[in-house]
């Protein structure tokens, strides 16, 4: 997620609901002609596209981009998109896939997987379930305080943790119950969306909870009691974007404005101000099941780090955009890649055309 993608999104979605005319033609002639072919017509809308598409946008489903990824116990893909909600590959056929009660324009902004399979899907249209045969949707009727979610995770116990512009709340499958962080604020505080809001949420090895605020830094509860991290004790940047944390216990740590840290517990290793990545606004980080770290720099493209060097990737290299929102590896080991220009997936040698690589997708 990055600063662009925050200030436009309202923007791309009032567009959206408000281009039907030309569109809908559109979506008529693709169905008239699935009919000639003898097949069943799509039902869904086919969406002009706002930034040029040089690799795959899922056979023309996606408008800007997708900006969540996830593969699930059945090794289903499921793609998020900013403005045109869930698509999903079965194996089968790619699909976009209606929810009852909701508008098809609707951002999907982080997608988990429980312990028994449900599929769960952060929304601007409140907490979205499906359990492997359909949708169901949880809001404000069962306690949720705002439905335009953002951050989204599961525990360890199989709470359900929320992040919506309202605030945090837990979901126990029914009820959702919120969840106050303490009402202490970083000076001269700018948030982008909301003062209650958390962009991103972590549970860590020793089951911690990390919250990401909107412009007030980071809150990590242990159970009982509350750390504020701030740019006054060591943050590098009080407005974090996003944050995860490697199989040794480190916590990386994305800013809007300050770059790339690390967090062991005790200080920070800030690798924007060494001078060793270029670009302070960070992103999507993922650490693979090699053990690489990838992360993204908007308008730098993506960096990898081995644990030694730090490799800087663009379009030069065949990247399909400098603009990445979102990095995600699936049971194949591919890394693939959602940019404002498409869907590319990179085979440790070199980033390619998607539908390349899985032919589904094109």
């Amino acid at each position: 997620m990055t600063k662009i993608t925050v200030l436009v999104l309202f923007v791309l979605n009032f567009i959206a609901c408000n281009e039907h005319p030309q569109d809908q033609a559109v979506q008529n002639k693709g169905a008239e002609e699935d009919t000639l072919r003898g097949e069943q017509a799509r039902t869904w809308h086919i969406p002009s596209t706002t930034f040029p598409q040089i690799h795959t946008n899922l056979n023309g489903m996606v408008r800007e981009f997708v900006r969540s990824m996830h593969q699930d116990q059945r090794g289903h893909y499921w793609f998020g998109t900013n403005v045109n909600g869930i698509i999903r590959y079965d194996g089968q056929a790619l699909e976009k896939l209606p929810i009852e009660g909701k508008s098809e324009f609707i951002s999907i902004r982080e997608i988990a997987e429980d312990q028994s399979g449900n599929v769960w899907f952060a929304s601007s249209s409140g907490l979205i379930q499906f359990d492997g045969e359909r949708f169901t949707s949880h809001s404000t009727e069962a306690g949720l305080q705002n439905e335009d979610i953002w951050g989204l995770t599961i525990d360890r116990n199989g709470v359900i943790w929320v992040g919506s512009l309202d605030g945090v709340a837990q979901f126990d499958g029914t009820h959702f119950t919120p969840f106050h962080l303490p009402e202490l604020e970083v000076e001269s505080r700018r948030s982008m969306l909301s003062d209650l809001l958390a962009f991103s949420i972590l549970e860590d090895r020793n089951g911690h909870i990390w919250f990401v605020t909107d412009g007030n830094g980071i809150f990590k509860y242990d159970g009982v009691d509350f750390v504020h991290l701030t740019a006054q004790n060591g943050l590098t940047d009080n407005h974090v974007s996003d944050l995860f944390e490697d199989r040794r216990g480190n916590i990386w740590i994305g800013t809007f404005y300050g770059g790339l840290s690390m967090f062991d517990g005790k200080s920070y290793t800030n690798f924007t101000q060494d001078g060793r990545i270029n670009g302070v606004e960070v992103g999507s980080l993922l650490e693979t099941s090699q053990g690489d770290i990838w992360f993204s720099v908007e308008n730098k493209g993506v960096y990898r780090y081995n644990g030694a060097d730090f490799q800087q990737f663009t379009t030069e290299d065949g990247l399909t955009s400098n603009g990445v929102q979102h990095i995600f590896e699936d049971a194949k080991g591919q890394l693939w890649f959602a940019t404002w220009h498409g869907i590319c997936i990179f085979d440790d040698e070199r980033f390619v055309d998607a539908k390349v690589v899985a032919p589904w997708t094109n």
